[in-house]
């Protein structure tokens, strides 16, 4: 059954339309008057983590790397590369794998609904042979010791693996060289098949476009679709697997990176997200008296900064920079989260916080790229509409930070991660 909805944002002047089409496909479209570049992105929910998945009550595991493996043999066709098919219509494509998502991506100023077919088209009919596969093993191998030779790639790689026991967000996102010599031909289909069905896909459109020809080969690629397979979950404890970890690489000064691992929210980890960010910038963002008496104290410097990382199931936040002291920073962290949770957080420091995260998210509806990742988030999150990140800002209160802060920044569920330099005791 069709179905039609439209959201509409008074602040911005702007809206949004959302058709599920018969086959399930879920299209989200957003023009923006003014604009003469498209942007188009095909995202279907299989990511890294997904390891497993269960099948009429059977679960059949999989080999970590598995959707990397796939995102980068779906660009094969039986009559060339569709990158190359992209470049004679004069587009820009790419195409990533996340810890949850897949995503096939292009920007044009012209030749839209071509572009958009071409997406639509080897996504829908996917081309691999045997031979291809394994050349590809050969070039994701290398991909794997790219990302070991690269000490930012490795710090993260190593918290990862130092805040999980079970959980497969702990494996890098191409696998490793065991798990992908595993990967076949036909493995790869069976993913697909079981994967990439019309109804664990969203095809986001945003900027200057014609929603009819958005429409229309939408439905014309995927007319009808089976049900997807049922990712498995890991039984993850809520305790970090060890708090420090350390690994020397040939750089000149330490980096370092802290992690607080909290619960996942599954559909709250959106909500839990933008709270989170909140909370970085109240512990140690660059307005707070910690972060200026670190920094005119020389234990960190501009290269120091914080983020989020959630996914379907799991959600930590995380500090990251470069220090020649990385424990004195870990331990200063503690020691602010462990007081904000005693004396409470302060109303101006909240409000002022607040204010600077609300104007940071607007400016992600003024980008065509930006909101086609907002309509793809909202898809699989369960978000009702990609405004909603507003909604939550403007309702956040101190008790609700305060209540979070309580809940999932516990110091003892926290882990440092340090690349120090080579020769360096």
């Amino acid at each position: 059954m069709k179905t039609d909805v439209i959201h509409c944002s008074a602040l911005l002047g702007q809206s949004t339309r959302t058709v599920t089409l018969p086959g399930g496909l879920t299209v989200q479209m957003c023009r923006m008057p003014g604009f003469v570049t498209a942007y188009a992105m095909l995202t279907v929910g299989i990511g890294s983590i997904d390891t497993g998945y269960r099948m009429r009550g059977r679960e059949v595991p999989l080999p970590a790397g598995v959707a990397h493996y796939l995102e980068h043999k779906m660009f094969d066709c039986p009559y060339g590369d569709a990158m190359q098919r992209f470049d004679a219509l004069g587009a820009a494509a790419n195409a990533f794998t996340s810890f949850d998502k897949t995503a096939y991506y292009f920007s044009c100023t012209e030749n839209f609904p071509q572009a958009l077919e071409v997406l639509l088209d080897f996504v829908a009919t996917p081309y691999f042979t045997a031979g291809s596969v394994r050349r590809e093993r050969g070039i994701i191998a290398e991909e794997l010791r790219m990302y070991r030779d690269s000490p930012e790639w490795m710090v993260t790689a190593n918290l990862l693996q130092a805040m999980y026991h079970r959980h497969p967000v702990r494996v890098d996102i191409a696998g490793t060289e065991e798990s992908i010599a595993e990967i076949d031909a036909a493995l790869l289909r069976r993913c697909y098949e079981r994967f990439y069905c019309p109804g664990n896909m969203v095809l986001s459109v945003a900027g200057c476009f014609e929603e009819e020809t958005v429409l229309e080969l939408a439905e014309r690629y995927f007319p009808t679709g089976k049900k997807a397979a049922e990712p498995l979950t890991a039984e993850e404890p809520k305790t970090v697997k060890a708090h420090y970890c350390e690994q020397k690489m040939p750089i000149a000064t330490p980096i370092f990176q802290v992690g607080f691992k909290a619960k996942g929210g599954e559909k709250e980890n959106m909500r839990h997200r933008l709270l989170d960010e909140l909370l970085l910038d109240l512990i140690c963002g660059e307005t707070t008296d910690l972060y200026r008496s670190l920094y005119e104290a020389g234990e960190i410097n501009a290269t120091f900064g914080s983020e989020v990382m959630a996914g379907r199931d799991f959600i930590c936040a995380m500090f990251d920079g470069e220090s020649r002291r990385p424990q004195a920073v870990y331990d200063a962290l503690c020691e602010r989260v462990t007081a904000l949770q005693r004396d409470g957080i302060p109303q101006g420091d909240f409000t002022r916080c607040r204010r600077a995260n609300y104007g940071r998210t607007i400016g992600l509806y003024g980008r065509a790229e930006s909101i086609a990742g907002l309509m793809a988030a909202a898809h699989f999150s369960g978000m009702k509409d990609i405004y909603y990140p507003l909604e939550i800002l403007r309702s956040a209160t101190v008790e609700e930070l305060e209540q979070r802060l309580r809940e999932d920044y516990d110091p003892a569920n926290s882990a440092l991660s340090v690349i120090r330099p080579q020769g360096v005791q």
